[in-house]
């Protein structure tokens, strides 16, 4: 083991000085020492590093230093074989200024705009009423009371899962990120308010953090950044789903106002009521305009004019029939009369008779006999015997 770590610290030892960037998490200045002590972290992971220096090199680089600040400084990688610990030993501190801050912010910012970070067609709208809401903001804060008195307020029945996390320093980001996590995996949940109020470029440094704005990009769930006041634009506004101005407008954008929302259904109501009124009404007046026809107003009449049309049809069929039984008739009776006229019956009334032999052969001519032969004769009324003499 202890080959391992003089082997380790041999290859650091080859690293040479490199310049560090981070956040002061921690400076411990001891009276009458001439070793000034940091902790420096990194904003956007859980990772710290011990940083020694000289207090002349600080009070040189960087004479009033808080916890907090962000610095660049120049040191070489150290392994402390005993222990198999890693430091840093700075010979160079700078504290990075506001203006270098927002240089950095700037270069970010189009960094994250180029990836498509930003970009509008991605945003997604949060329900009309969210059934839970996740709240991620610091502990006791006018930001916290804000959001939930607001919503409360215009929906009284609204549900919260709240996370409080530091909002600003060296331990906000990691807080930041595992509150976002736990909250993004909750089912429950429907909309997250990341949410801080007011305060300086360097208090809201954390909510432009690069590893943050990643984070709510890759956010299943629909986030709402609402960070500091109006004039605030830390570079999770251009990330989140929606930006909110301030914690209230969050609360507004998110929880539709109960009273409002009434005041639209009685409006809605109303215009239904008045719509079907006047469908009612227009509907109603058709039907009196059809019942004032004259099919309908009277409908007897046409009754009565198809029993006139019936009554005129049935005369004419009478007067129809009646000719053509009459035509029959005379027809008959003519047909009737030439008949008897042309009837055999009728010539013997007129004194006629018929002859005929034996074997019912009418006699035309005598000729057709002979002397002895017996005849028949039919008259009129009856018929004779005879026979032929000569």
């Amino acid at each position: 083991m202890r080959v391992v770590s003089q082997k380790v610290a041999a290859w650091i030892a080859r690293l040479g000085w490199v310049w560090v960037d981070g956040q002061v998490a921690q400076i411990s200045r001891r009276p009458g020492a001439s070793t000034v002590f940091l902790t420096l972290r990194d904003p956007s992971a859980d990772l710290s590093l011990t940083v020694t220096t000289n207090r002349d090199v600080l009070d040189a680089g960087a004479p009033e230093l808080r916890e907090g600040a962000r610095v660049v400084l120049h040191a070489k990688p150290e392994f402390y074989a005993a222990r198999g610990t890693l430091s840093l030993r700075a010979d160079e501190i700078r504290q990075v200024g506001l203006g270098e801050l927002l240089a950095r912010l700037e270069k970010l910012k189009k960094l994250l705009a180029a990836e498509g970070l930003f970009d509008r067609a991605r945003k997604r709208r949060p329900p009309f009423l969210p059934g839970r809401i996740g709240l991620i903001t610091g502990r006791a804060s006018a930001a916290e009371r804000d959001v939930l008195t607001n919503a409360r307020r215009r929906w009284p029945a609204v549900e919260f899962r709240t996370v409080n996390v530091a909002v600003q320093g060296p331990g906000a980001v990691p807080q930041i990120l595992d509150a976002l996590k736990v909250l993004d995996a909750d089912p429950t949940i429907d909309v997250i308010i990341i949410a801080r109020g007011g305060g300086s470029i360097e208090d809201l440094l954390p909510f432009s953090d690069e590893a943050l704005c990643r984070a709510v990009f890759a956010c299943g769930t629909p986030v709402v950044s609402a960070i500091g006041h109006e004039t605030d634009a830390p570079l999770i506004d251009y990330v989140a789903d929606v930006r909110a101005s301030t914690p209230t407008d969050a609360a507004k954008r998110i929880v539709p106002d109960l009273t409002e929302e009434v005041r639209l259904i009685g409006q809605a109501r109303s215009r239904l009521e008045r719509a079907v009124r006047n469908l009612v009404d227009r509907e109603s007046h058709r039907l009196d305009l059809l019942r004032s026809r004259p099919v309908l107003a009277r409908p007897q009449v046409m009754v009565d004019q198809r029993a006139v049309e019936v009554s005129a049809l049935r005369d004419r069929t009478d007067r129809c029939l009646d000719h053509r039984l009459g035509a029959a008739t005379d027809d008959l009776r003519h047909t009737l009369a030439r008949l008897r006229a042309l009837s055999p019956a009728a010539t013997l009334d007129r004194g006629y008779a018929i002859v005929q032999r034996a074997d019912g052969h009418v006699v035309r001519a005598a000729a057709e006999v002979a002397k002895g032969d017996p005849l028949r004769v039919r008259l009129a009324d009856g018929e004779l015997a005879a026979t032929v003499d000569g």
